[in-house]
């Protein structure tokens, strides 16, 4: 069984915690260290950002983490050489998300390669094509036991969710709103009301909601109508803040989320 069917397989009623940071930055080096880290303070599983020029899905805090982690000279070769050295050390899964541009330029099969042989469990690809995604990521990625997750937003109709429900697995990412990433301080009744109506669907897939999480109030609200939270933009800048420094960055994180 893949680790993230294992993850919501096995969690009952434990609410899950999901954190993204963009691998290269604030420092090259310091992407092991912050999985590890995050892993040892009991985060339930990572999402790898793989920086890009043009992150369209992407609020401020993360184009600049992206545009600093390209200075620093991440790629994607460059981090999965750091991938594979930890990945005896990583018992929890990771998520690599990001833009389908370099993964083309790597290339299909070889990128599915090499999330296998890192220790990669799945990838959330934004601009990935729904039809692309069944003809031609998805076989690549089911023989190497990957899972491919897609984004569903409060645009997106209850038809096309229960065809994305149908052909995904592993879990589906709720985004909070269709604008761009970046922390809120509440959800309003509209994305709540959005939170309820997907809920009530009884999908097959777990449901995960990210976007705009930052404190005690977005983080209940994403607890109450879904498997759990994740959090981007938040944590982002708590660790640019703290220089790299993972632990400095989960304990202001964590008091953030209780207020």
């Amino acid at each position: 069984m893949n680790i993230i069917n294992k993850l919501f397989a096995e969690r009952g009623d434990k609410k899950l915690l999901s954190l993204y940071f963009c691998a290269g930055c604030p420092t090259l080096e310091g992407t092991g260290d912050v999985i590890k880290t995050m892993q040892r303070r009991g985060i339930d599983f990572i999402e790898v950002g793989i920086p890009f020029s043009d992150p369209l899905a992407d609020g401020p805090v993360i184009q600049s983490a992206a545009t600093r982690a390209l200075a620093n000279g991440m790629n994607l070769k460059t981090l999965f050489a750091q991938l594979k050295a930890i990945r005896h050390e990583v018992s929890i899964p990771l998520i690599l998300m990001g833009y389908l541009n370099p993964i083309l330029h790597y290339g299909i099969e070889a990128f599915c390669l090499s999330c296998h042989e890192s220790g990669v469990s799945g990838m959330i690809i934004p601009d990935l094509p729904f039809d692309d995604y069944l003809n031609i990521v998805k076989p690549v990625a089911d023989k190497y036991d990957l899972r491919v997750i897609m984004l569903i937003t409060p645009e997106t109709s209850d038809e096309r969710i229960r065809f994305i429900d149908e052909h995904t697995d592993g879990f589906i990412y709720m985004v909070s709103s269709a604008a761009i990433t970046g922390a809120q301080k509440s959800f309003d009744e509209q994305k709540q009301e959005y939170f309820r109506r997907i809920d009530a669907m009884n999908l097959r897939n777990p449901r995960m909601i990210g976007f705009g999480i930052s404190n005690a109030q977005t983080l209940a609200a994403a607890n109450a109508n879904s498997a759990g939270a994740i959090i981007g933009s938040k944590f982002v800048t708590l660790l640019n803040e703290t220089e790299g420094d993972a632990n400095a960055a989960l304990d202001q994180l964590f008091t953030a989320l209780k207020q």
